[in-house]
């Protein structure tokens, strides 16, 4: 792991999306689809173990007043814990970029692991009075379960309950000192090639929101059967295929419309609406309101 001087850069804030878990347990989102670095804080005192997972993209944690930096990259983890001192989150995240973060008081975490305690090396005897800092990879189970906490669309009565349960998984997918039990939740989710596939075949929607290839089209693309797309793909993202590139090109829209630019019908055409009319059915459906009278409560 390596520290090193930061750099002045021009920024701009965001804000990280929080959810209680229970008393001393909560998770952070933050996702940044924008051209600029984002700046997101949130107050950590000591009694606090990090865990950060960097989903897309890359972020720079600030520490020592901003002396130093310490970089997290695409599909890597971070944990921090420092019982001396505070470690309050100052966070550049980079454009493009997706960050989950686990924060779990000492005294709940210590809990979970009492009976063996030393099996978590930052709780041993010798060890339980340090600061620690550890990077590694993010593993293939794991991502599933990022990607399900980060791209949650379900109804929002259940999400208490339902990131409770996935951020316990998460834990314990992280301590999981057995390479051979890193066991994807679906059965054909076998290796990282497969869950590779599937992220591609995101990023290839994405890139063609406005004529997108068919879902056979699309398995053909990634090499995995049309059963195993659709599957694979709701059980990483949540959604279906289409159901998650309607979510992405509203809010791609939302901020088209936003940023003043464009008219409507040019930002229908922009994320693949031939008409006007289709296209604000689209928009009144996914946020209740027609995209005019968005843009004049958005102004």
């Amino acid at each position: 792991m390596k520290f090193e001087k930061m750099v002045s850069k021009s920024i701009a804030g965001g804000t990280f999306d929080e959810i209680y878990i229970e008393e001393g347990f909560f998770i952070l989102t933050c996702k940044n689809d924008d051209i600029n670095t984002n700046i997101l804080e949130r107050k950590i005192d000591s009694n606090y173990i990090q865990f950060h997972f960097c989903t897309k993209g890359t972020a720079d944690f600030m520490f020592n007043q901003g002396n130093y930096t310490l970089n997290i990259n695409e599909e890597t983890s971070l944990l921090l814990y420092n019982p001396q001192r505070d470690l309050p989150i100052h966070l550049e995240l980079k454009p493009h970029s997706w960050l989950v973060s686990l924060v779990i008081s000492i005294k709940k975490f210590h809990g979970l692991f009492s009976e063996d305690a030393n099996y978590v090396t930052f709780l041993t005897d010798d060890n339980k009075d340090k600061k620690y800092y550890k990077d590694g990879k993010i593993s293939p189970s794991m991502a599933v379960v990022l990607n399900q906490l980060i791209s949650f669309n379900l109804n929002n009565s259940i999400k208490p309950l339902y990131f409770k349960g996935k951020a316990y998984e998460l834990l314990s997918l992280f301590f999981n000192r057995s390479e051979d039990a890193d066991i994807e939740q679906c059965p054909f989710l076998v290796d990282e090639v497969n869950v590779a596939k599937l992220k591609k075949a995101k990023d290839i929607i994405i890139a063609n929101m406005a004529e997108p290839p068919t879902l056979q089209e699309l398995a053909d693309e990634i090499d995995l059967s049309l059963k195993k797309l659709k599957e694979g793909f709701k059980q990483i993202y949540g959604d279906s295929v289409f159901s998650f590139l309607f979510d992405y090109k509203m809010e791609v829209a939302r901020k088209l419309l936003e940023s003043g630019n464009y008219n409507v019908n040019e930002v229908g055409l922009r994320v693949g609406y031939s008409t006007g009319s289709h296209f604000i059915a689209a928009f009144k459906k996914k946020f209740g309101t027609t995209p005019k009278k968005y843009i004049m409560g958005s102004s």
